[in-house]
């Protein structure tokens, strides 16, 4: 499940929310140095012992902040990255091995629908959860990540359930008749994925990679809190407790990655027949504009302080009064660009690397975790 909280900025220098800005500072930064032995330990464990082992730091993560102290909370945050490295790179080559040419969109759109869907549940949790609490005490702190770490330890039992592959030649290829390859060792994934650096095709693609990782720390780091920050949107109703429009935010967000991920799952078979650049190119279009917006409705000061009334009037350059209706719109359409370049994204991967995707996988969480 994913939560979103607005984080209340200027920030002393021990204060909880430099402790939560550099917690997920070590986790992404482990995250992509850590994509270097993804390859390998996938490679050793398989996709599905490496989804499974990859999953135990997150219910780790999840279960430390119950009781929260400054070492276990950056331990757990270094665990995190390694294990999501491992995850990733797992996921990436279980769902290649159980796709062909034919179903390779769909199921990149229904995974991707699926994952983004924590982002529904969980925002509507905290919505009704926090309802017009000012402060999370230890009670409602307990309730929260309790919560999060039952769901958590019941998703990583349910991979436990995960069909094996079906035999190689039935895998997605390029070629009309696959051949079988044997399964490289844990040193030679890693040597692959350095190799594929060198490559014209992943440079092009870490372009794209790396863009990915800027726009998701946008989405799910920066623009809730510019939204719990701007006390004084036009639509704010009284007694309306912002975390709650953040956390509605971030439902939204959700809607729109889904939607983008079942469309272009249940029509990826059209879509694909025009190619994938045109989904990427619309993608790149709904950000540029969204983002064009999301200047116009918010202050430069948003992201890390909260906007006063003197600082909104003093504005008077503005084409319109900041707007919680324009701000939920921009939500929508950050999550449905997203969607458009990842699931693409994994299907160029698929399609390109079908006979050993880890190393590829290790190669974009790279770029995307270094720049998020």
């Amino acid at each position: 499940l994913s939560l979103s909280f607005p984080l209340p900025c200027p920030l002393p220098l021990f204060s909880p929310c430099v402790f939560i800005f550099s917690s997920v500072a070590i986790i992404y930064f482990v995250l992509a140095f850590a994509n270097a032995i993804a390859p390998a330990a996938v490679g050793f464990l398989g996709a599905r012992r490496g989804m499974f082992f990859g999953a135990i730091p997150y219910c780790l993560f999840i279960a430390c902040i119950l009781y929260p102290y400054l070492f276990t909370l950056y331990t757990c945050s270094a665990l995190l990255g390694i294990g999501a490295a491992v995850l990733w790179t797992a996921q990436g080559e279980y769902l290649t091995n159980n796709s062909t040419d034919q179903t390779m969109s769909r199921n990149t759109g229904i995974f991707w629908a699926l994952l983004q869907s924590s982002l529904v549940l969980g925002n509507i949790t905290v919505y009704f959860i926090l309802g017009n609490n000012e402060n999370i005490d230890n009670e409602l702190r307990y309730l929260v990540y309790g919560v999060l770490t039952g769901a958590c330890t019941l998703g990583w039992l349910l991979l436990l359930l995960l069909r094996k592959p079906p035999a190689l030649k039935y895998s997605l290829s390029l070629s009309t008749q696959a051949t079988k390859k044997a399964i490289p060792g844990p040193i030679e994934a890693t040597m692959s994925a350095l190799r594929l650096l060198k490559t014209r095709e992943m440079v092009l693609l870490s372009i794209c990679f790396t863009y990915t990782g800027l726009e998701l720390t946008f989405f799910s780091g920066v623009y809730g809190t510019m939204i719990g920050n701007m006390d004084h949107l036009e639509g704010y109703t009284h007694g309306v407790f912002k975390k709650n429009m953040v956390a509605l935010g971030g439902v939204i967000v959700g809607a729109g990655e889904i939607l983008g991920g079942l469309t272009f799952g249940v029509l990826g078979s059209r879509t694909i027949k025009y190619g994938r650049d045109p989904v990427v190119i619309f993608g790149m279009l709904v950000h540029l504009a969204t983002f064009y917006v999301c200047y116009l409705n918010f202050l430069p000061s948003s992201p890390y302080q909260t906007v006063s009334p003197d600082e909104l009037l003093a504005d008077n350059n503005r084409l319109f009064n900041p707007s919680v209706a324009v701000a939920q719109v921009c939500a929508f359409t950050l999550g449905l660009g997203d969607s458009m370049f990842n699931t693409q994204i994994y299907g160029i991967i698929a399609a390109l690397y079908s006979e050993d995707s880890a190393p590829a996988f290790a190669v974009f969480k790279f770029f995307q975790s270094l720049f998020s």
